[in-house]
């Protein structure tokens, strides 16, 4: 994760909670499913959210071909890619000291086209499993037409870092003593019960949509 740019990934507050490893930012980067893409066109910035999915040290990106971003970006234009998990409210006994723990990833880089039918059916197909993994064995993969009509980007990271806020409120010492609740409200993002498509086949509707089915769907 280099660049021309020394500097602009640093963090400027806090910088104890910032991290620049690998390891750190791209563990983060796989928890997440969407992420948020700034650009700046004629002299209007925009900050666009998009599905992703991680590829070593890259990020792929997918929609229409007549999108704006993804014209942009595969001209290749520098952008800036955040992704963020909102962990918990943190109270304090000062509305001042009221936080958030999180953590984030803000990534800096620029992108090219995927071009061919095989590498852009790879990144469809990692787009797919990092959203639902297991999903690519039970449903039909795209065909070549389907993939050719999809715009595929691959974001390459040249800088990035992460940032982490965890832990219990930080008062002043001076609140302690007041009579006032304070700790965290834990948040957990969670995948809830299935809701079946209202016009799926009745022998289907108890069957697992990703990597928990035992089997496949049945064959009619």
């Amino acid at each position: 994760m280099t660049s021309n740019t020394p500097g602009r990934h640093r963090i400027q507050r806090h910088k104890e909670r910032g991290h620049y490893d690998p390891e750190t930012i791209h563990a983060i980067l796989d928890q997440g499913k969407i992420c948020h893409v700034g650009f700046h066109l004629e002299g209007q910035p925009f900050v666009i959210p998009m599905a992703y999915a991680r590829q070593g040290n890259a990020l792929i990106l997918h929609g229409a071909p007549n999108s704006r971003l993804l014209r942009q970006l595969a001209g290749g234009m520098p952008a800036c890619v955040t992704v963020t998990h909102l962990d918990g409210l943190v109270l304090a006994r000062s509305t001042f000291h009221h936080s958030l723990n999180f953590r984030s990833v803000v990534a800096f880089g620029t992108a090219r086209p995927v071009l061919s039918l095989e590498e852009k059916q790879a990144a469809l197909v990692a787009l797919t499993e990092h959203l639902a993994p297991g999903r690519t064995a039970l449903a039909r993969a795209a065909t070549d037409q389907e993939a050719q009509a999809t715009q595929v980007v691959r974001f390459e990271i040249e800088e990035a870092s992460a940032k982490i806020r965890s832990g219990p409120p930080l008062d002043n010492p001076k609140d302690v003593p007041l009579d006032v609740w304070a700790g965290v409200v834990p948040i957990h993002s969670i995948e809830a019960e299935p809701i079946p498509a209202p016009d799926l086949k009745p022998e289907l509707r108890t069957c697992q949509p990703g990597p928990t089915a035992a089997v496949k769907a049945p064959v009619p």
